[in-house]
């Protein structure tokens, strides 16, 4: 690989952007990230930081311009609770970020182009049971997503295929299963399944109150994979010869329930869940990785309880620097309520 490279990120502003960034400027690329927003937690690494909505066609040249190279992460997201109840947002944003991204960046002579798919594109019904037979990359036709960011994320990966083979832009796809760690969305309503059961439980463990709410009976099932993890097998794919969709996530199952005492564990703490209404998605889903190994000769290696572990201690400084920043009791107890609160129909828009 040559320094000589330029990269843009896009989505730059995200949890995975910012760690991808960073661990690009490590490599020694010249790196230009985009998003709406800075990074939340973590100020950025990159050379070059544009505030720009990729929904626009002319901010999309704009961002593609003089670069090699595109990871395209920018999308409209979140966890269930926000998936759930926007769709028309999420297709809506996504198709035209999509489309304007991948075709500024032909037009513009760009070599290679990362899209940042989802496990979100398998069917329906194969993940009826939370004993899910892990999930392999054929399978994701014939095609019956849950949801609206499942179909834009299949649309996307067709879109990518037929510019690679017919325009001749080398495209690489990747589809990401639950990834976690520090420097992640942790409230607000967008957050996922584990940033959420790491406040809920550091909540719990600062303020005595154990009880934690979850949504549905809990038994649901996923995979989860640590951010370093994610990052490390982006950077393989997108240099390897493989053009076809492929997984990338850990394949280690897990339910709703067992996450969260594995947390209440690494927090020194036993916790009272409450089970209430809410969307949880698919009943079960696990990664096959047994094209990933073939394909790039590598697999996640960070444990769940070590990823959680290193998550879960970042949450909680974070919980614990907002409750010294409340100016009274009032302030702090409606903080706390806030923060164990499940609120899932966050409607934000970008």
């Amino acid at each position: 690989m040559s320094e000589k490279n330029k990269i843009l990120v896009t989505g730059a502003g995200g949890f995975i952007g910012n760690h991808l960034v960073t661990s690009l400027k490590e490599q020694g690329f010249w790196v230009r990230g985009v998003d709406l927003k800075y990074p939340e937690f973590k100020p950025t690494d990159a050379d070059e930081f544009e505030l720009l909505d990729l929904r626009l066609w002319e901010n999309c040249l704009t961002a593609t311009n003089g670069v090699d190279e595109v990871y395209a992460l920018a999308a409209d997201m979140g966890g269930m609770g926000f998936i759930s109840f926007n769709h028309s947002q999420i297709l809506h944003n996504n198709i035209l970020i999509n489309v304007h991204t991948l075709d500024a960046a032909h037009k513009n002579g760009v070599k290679r182009y990362f899209y940042t798919s989802s496990a979100c594109v398998y069917p329906e019904y194969l993940q009826n049971d939370a004993e899910v037979t892990p999930l392999r990359e054929e399978q994701a036709y014939p095609a019956q997503p849950q949801d609206a960011y499942g179909w834009e994320k299949l649309i996307t990966e067709q879109l990518c295929t037929h510019y690679r083979k017919e325009l001749g832009i080398e495209t690489r796809i990747v589809r990401f299963h639950n990834i976690f760690g520090p420097l992640g969305t942790w409230f607000g309503g967008r957050e996922k399944a584990p940033a959420a059961l790491c406040r809920k439980v550091a909540i719990a463990k600062l303020t005595g109150d154990h009880e934690i709410e979850i949504w549905g009976d809990g038994e649901q099932t996923r995979s989860f994979c640590y951010i370093d993890d994610c990052v490390a097998g982006i950077q393989k794919l997108m240099r390897s010869n493989y053009p076809e969709p492929l997984n990338l996530g850990q394949d280690f199952l897990i339910s709703i329930n067992q996450l969260a005492d594995l947390i209440a564990g690494i927090a020194g703490i036993e916790i009272k869940k409450k089970h209430i209404p809410g969307p949880q998605g698919v009943r079960g889903r696990n990664s096959d990785n047994a094209r990933l190994r073939q394909v790039l000769n590598w697999e996640p290696e960070i444990s769940l309880e070590k990823g959680l572990t290193l998550t879960y201690n970042w949450i909680e400084d974070q919980v614990q620097s907002s409750l010294k920043k409340a100016n009274s009791d009032q302030e702090k107890a409606l903080f706390v309520q806030n923060m164990k609160s499940s609120t899932y129909s966050s409607r934000e828009r970008i």
